[in-house]
């Protein structure tokens, strides 16, 4: 794994959030892993915009414009925060989600429709440089009283834990947009500070 500042701070924290994954199990892991995902890409959001005003504006509450994580996934492809494979990963995600959130039955990442909507998620993921090491990790932790880590678990783990890293990561590089021209009640003003 390389061994630049950035990088090992990514995959540090990377691996904590794994092993605090691994305490969950069925429904209670994909609403947990989703909801890190949401308020981490809430976070990127919140790296590119002013900051709210004193009372704050409740632009990320469930009833306003920016409360669901479908509308905070489509700004951020939008903005260019990420890419399209990570815009369909977390569409994805915000789907079994509510797939497994509305299921009246005892819904499992082992079922063959929840499984094909996150192979392509898996497939890119596996490509990160986090997988393999953190996977190690994942596979080293000694059976917990669930039993043993079932595999389609093991890889949502990994998925959430490399988006929610990365989406921090990027975060954290980040400055509030200052456009060129402001618009204001007299006219154009220049960029806001």
């Amino acid at each position: 794994m390389p061994t630049d500042p950035s990088t090992l701070a990514v995959a540090q924290a990377a691996q904590q959030i794994a092993l605090q994954m691994l305490e969950e199990r069925g429904r209670g892991a994909v609403l947990v892993g989703v909801a890190r995902v949401d308020a981490a890409l809430e976070h990127l959001l919140q790296a590119v915009m002013h900051p709210a005003p004193a009372k704050g504006d409740g632009l990320f509450q469930p009833d306003r414009p920016l409360g669901s994580i479908g509308a905070k996934v489509a700004l951020a492809r939008r903005l260019g925060l990420v890419d399209e494979p990570a815009e369909r990963t977390l569409n994805a995600l915000r789907k079994l989600r509510n797939a497994f959130a509305h299921s009246a039955e005892s819904a499992s990442l082992n079922d063959p429709a929840h499984s094909s909507r996150l192979a392509e998620a898996y497939n890119e993921a596996r490509a990160n440089h986090l997988w393999a090491p953190l996977e190690t990790v994942l596979n080293s932790q000694p059976p917990s009283a669930h039993g043993p880590l079932d595999p389609a678990l093991r890889d949502y783990i990994l998925l959430i834990t490399i988006l929610v890293a990365f989406l921090e990561a990027t975060a954290q590089q980040l400055e509030p947009f200052r456009p060129a021209a402001v618009m204001g009640i007299k006219g154009f003003g220049g960029g806001s500070g």
